[in-house]
């Protein structure tokens, strides 16, 4: 839909304007977000992602347009809306999505970050059913691959200076899963993972980077398909909270990096000159991660 037809629509909605009709798919439900900076001016080039909240799969993402609009086409469901500015406090809320329903603007306002309360030292293991470890690959000459990893562990060991803690991630490289068996098998195989001869896919950090706000370079080594890379995961640390049981602390953070399939011997031109349909030669990593901490009998994360 053009912007303007958009924004139109989104002024008129208020006022109860009959004609916000949208040219939708019939049975799919609509997700609109204008997002405000503290100042309640449009807040453009912020990141939202959509993620469904029964199987972790991100379903939507972009960014606000230059008058602060989001807008997804979503199939109906629950799902998580997250939405991130720089130097802002993140927004997450549960959005029911209703077949049909039509246009639901709603307004967000987003208010300048609070120096968040870094996890207390100590070993913070993954929490799987609220974590989730994600994937973008562009598909040669068609749309993006969404895909997820289902079978991981992993954890955190915080020191007193954050700089010098730890992360620990391992991931059963057979459980990469984008929704489709065929495609599912071909990935397990030796074209791609290899998983009979590489079963893991694991990162070992080496250090924290301070960046500014809630802002951390993890910097790290990454072991895919036999061999081992440096990345840097931008993460984005989203607090720390009680997680609603007795000496029990909950802290959350999202963290991305650009993966190139070359670096792990994962030859794409190769097979697209045998007529292998393949993902291209970037895939967008993301972990979704939100990790526990105990007081008492905790154990240490994988080595």
């Amino acid at each position: 839909m053009p912007l303007g037809l958009l924004r139109r629509r989104f002024k008129n909605a208020s006022r109860g304007a009959a004609d916000l009709a949208l040219p939708v798919p019939a049975g799919a439900g609509v997700v609109v977000r204008e997002v405000l900076d503290p100042v309640n001016q449009p807040l453009g080039a912020a990141d939202v992602t959509v993620t469904e909240l029964r199987g972790h799969q991100v379903t939507a993402r972009g960014t606000t347009d230059p008058y602060g609009l989001f807008m997804a086409v979503l199939p109906p469901g629950s799902y998580s809306l997250l939405i991130l500015a720089q130097g802002l406090e993140p927004h997450r809320e549960t959005v029911e999505v209703v077949a049909d329903a039509g246009l639901s603007p709603q307004r967000v306002w987003l208010q300048p970050a609070r120096q968040a309360e870094l996890p207390v030292p100590g070993t913070w293991l993954f929490d799987p059913p609220h974590t989730a470890i994600r994937f973008i690959a562009k598909h040669v000459g068609m749309a993006n691959v969404h895909g997820r990893f289902e079978r991981f562990q992993g954890g955190i060991q915080v020191m007193q200076d954050v700089s010098e803690s730890r992360v620990h991630v391992r991931i059963d490289a057979a459980s990469i899963t984008t929704g489709n068996n065929t495609r599912d098998t071909h990935l397990r195989s030796a074209d791609f993972l290899d998983v009979d001869h590489f079963p893991y896919i694991e990162f070992a950090s080496t250090r924290f980077a301070f960046r500014g706000g809630n802002k951390w370079s993890l910097l790290g080594t990454l072991t895919m398909h036999g061999v081992s890379r440096s990345v840097s995961l931008d993460t984005t640390y989203l607090g720390m909270v009680n997680g609603g049981y007795a000496e029990e602390l909950r802290c959350a953070a999202l963290a991305k990096a650009e993966l190139h399939r070359e670096d792990y011997t994962l030859n794409w031109r190769s097979m697209l000159a045998r007529g292998i349909a393949v993902v291209g030669p970037t895939v967008q990593l993301e972990l979704d991660i939100q990790a526990m901490y105990r007081t008492h009998d905790t154990p240490t994360p994988p080595e």
